[in-house]
């Protein structure tokens, strides 16, 4: 399947380490190691030649954008080597803002992935320094921080669960069906805080939000890879019964991990690019492995179709099959 291809003229002066389309697919946002973070305009799938907003506030390279849900105006947060990471508004005027500056952490900030809008502004960000933080933006205005460990060693990604649980979409949960609030209001729909880290450690850990406690824990760990777990992405849920997590890692393989409903224990199923994806040297990749490290994993909107992409410069599409095989559907060269 052959996809067109669009460049687009950044005017960054160094690598940039990715590139982030905001919920409507209008503002496009790239940051680089250049210490800067680009904002442009896109109309019909292309950028506008007029020059786009620069933002300038880190010390060091920037490693990753993500674009907040559009409810809560125009706000991009991104994270750096600085170990910082920055919050930007959009103002009437059109120019940027920093409105908030997150500096609890002591090495480089990887990975910032905000919370489903259902919970609210809430960020999660992870770090080389092993810790994992949760920014939540209150009433009052101002930011609550919560940082814990996570991975001894470093944590390389974030990604968030959907809001509601697997199903709810269709099935009313068991705990919320019947329940009612007080005074005999209904009860609000049954949401989850939840999300997944990708760790040095070669694990992935998934963490939830204890409501008596107040705290983060630890629910379940991922156990596959064999080095670094570079990234993590946890599939939007579409209705159906079941949650999907992608880990990409230095070992040069992806694993789906699934788990059906509310049920304990997740199943991994490794995608084989042997058959449809040839190295650079044009021998095919070993049987499970591609032909280099895996860097990223990102799910589509309606969670069906799994991008991978991976260092010998190809973006691979990927899709499950009736039978539940994961299929290669188009590769994309960089």
């Amino acid at each position: 399947m052959a996809s067109d291809t669009v460049p687009i003229e950044t005017a960054h002066e160094d690598m940039i380490h990715d590139a982030q389309l905001d919920y409507y697919g209008k503002r496009l946002a790239t940051c680089s190691s250049d210490r800067t973070v680009k904002v442009f305009d896109v109309v019909d799938g292309e950028t506008r030649s007029t020059p786009g907003h620069t933002l300038k506030g880190h010390t060091g390279p920037v490693w990753q954008v993500a674009w907040a849900h559009p409810k809560f105006g125009h706000i991009l947060a991104s994270s750096s080597y600085d170990g910082k990471v920055l919050i930007w508004k959009e103002q009437q005027g059109g120019g940027w803002v920093k409105i908030k500056e997150h500096t609890l952490h002591t090495a480089s900030v990887n990975s910032v992935s905000w919370a489903p809008h259902e919970l609210g502004a809430i960020l999660a960000c992870a770090s080389s320094d092993g810790k994992v933080s949760v920014l939540t933006f209150k009433n009052d205005g101002q930011w609550d921080a919560d940082i814990f460990t996570g991975h001894a060693i470093g944590c390389n990604a974030v990604s968030w669960a959907p809001a509601v649980v697997p199903g709810s979409l269709i099935t009313p949960a068991a705990n919320t069906a019947s329940a009612a609030a007080p005074g005999g209001q209904p009860a609000a729909p049954f949401t989850v805080k939840r999300f997944a880290s990708a760790g040095c450690d070669n694990l992935v850990k998934i963490w939830g939000y204890r409501a008596d406690t107040q705290s983060w824990v630890e629910e379940d760990v991922l156990e596959g890879h064999t080095d670094w777990v570079r990234d993590v992405a946890w599939a939007p849920n579409i209705g159906l019964p079941r949650s999907y997590i992608a880990t990409a890692s230095q070992d040069r393989t992806v694993l789906v991990w699934t788990r059906e409903g509310s049920k304990e224990g997740w199943t991994k199923t490794a995608l084989d690019p042997s058959s449809t994806i040839v190295s650079p040297a044009g021998t095919t990749a070993p049987a499970g492995k591609f032909p280099d490290v895996v860097w990223r994993v990102s799910w589509s909107l309606a969670g069906n179709l799994l991008a991978v992409s991976c260092g010998d410069g190809k973006v691979t599409l990927w899709k499950e099959n009736l039978k539940g095989a994961w299929e290669c559907i188009s590769d994309m060269n960089s």
